[in-house]
């Protein structure tokens, strides 16, 4: 793994390779510095960015197997985020991070952890992100980078970020399993949630963030929720990729991705969503989907984007309609 690292930082930032980057959950997290309302743009510093590029290299390295539900690889990423949960400084939810389920595949098991907002009670934003991937197939391991390593990873950059700057909204961070068996985990985390399910006002998805040719990261879900896309419009002059909105039109084919990754449990229980994500690429769920086709600048670049995306969402809250029932 460490070649494949030290490449994915040479090509970010040569400054940034000067010490080795710990493998374990053993980073820490600044206390709160500011509110997120003070921040202009949250641009990853250079600690950030090698903690996330070293995130990715480790979800999506061989020893993981490709992350299968019910492998015993899979139960060691889960273990190995609950750690990055709690250096991050995340709450358990409930009394717990893990949160098992049943799927017929063995052990399944969402990872789920809070940070309070500076607003007791009240609406909460949902982040979510799914760790699980083909795994191995006739001896061959689908690693599964962009597929989605890159989503779980930018998961545990905003929660570190949002842990420094303190939001007036309880944020649920929450790495879900079994996505690519049918949206189990999303589906069980909807069934038992770790807040009452009107007080989801918002599901932030990210599934593939890692890799785009053209530079485009696509948000999902303002059809749906126009309120949406007035909060978000403004993100578009300022974000480092090129960000667009679609893919989620009724009638749509392929196209419409509403129903396509985790969003789809929140959809169907009447809460708003944000699905970021990028088009479908020659690797998609393919034993080439490696941390070597992620490219860097586009990752960290769509990184700062989602997190904008959701410290705009937290300022203007109110703008977005109650869960439909």
């Amino acid at each position: 793994m460490r070649p494949i690292l030290s490449l994915l930082l040479v090509l970010l930032s040569p400054a940034a390779c000067a010490e080795p980057v710990p493998d374990g959950p053993d980073s820490t997290v600044p206390e709160p510095s500011s509110n997120v309302s003070d921040v202009r743009w949250p641009a990853l510093d250079a600690a950030a960015r090698e903690r996330l590029l070293a995130d990715l290299a480790w979800l999506s390295d061989d020893a993981r197997a490709g992350r299968g539900t019910g492998t015993p690889e899979n139960a060691t990423v889960r273990d190995w985020l609950v750690g990055r949960f709690r250096d991050i400084g995340l709450e358990p939810a409930g009394d717990a991070y893990v949160h098992p389920f049943e799927t017929g595949l063995g052990e399944a098991a969402n990872v789920v952890g809070v940070l309070p907002g500076r607003e007791t009670g009240g609406r909460t934003i949902v982040v979510t992100a799914h760790f699980d991937h083909l795994g191995t197939r006739n001896g061959v391991v689908y690693n599964g980078a962009d597929d989605n390593a890159s989503g779980t990873a930018a998961l545990l950059a905003a929660a570190a970020w949002f842990r420094a700057h303190p939001t007036r909204h309880r944020i649920v961070f929450a790495a879900l399993d079994a996505e690519e068996v049918g949206l189990q985990g999303a589906r069980a985390l909807v069934a038992a949630p770790p807040v009452p399910l009107d007080d989801l006002a918002v599901n932030v998805n990210m599934d593939m963030v890692g890799r785009n040719e053209r530079g485009e990261l696509y948000a999902a879900g303002t059809y749906h929720t126009p309120a949406l896309l007035e909060i978000l419009a403004p993100i578009v002059d300022e974000a480092p990729v090129k960000l667009l909105f679609g893919h989620d039109r009724p009638g749509d084919g392929g196209n419409d991705w509403t129903r396509q990754s985790d969003h789809a449990a929140f959809h169907a229980q009447g809460i708003p969503f944000v699905y970021f994500g990028v088009e479908d690429h020659d690797d998609y769920h393919r034993p080439t989907d490696d941390v070597e086709r992620i490219r860097p600048d586009f990752f960290v670049g769509a990184v700062e984007t989602v997190i904008a995306s959701v410290a705009a969402i937290d300022r203007s809250l109110g703008q977005v309609p109650p869960r439909r029932k």
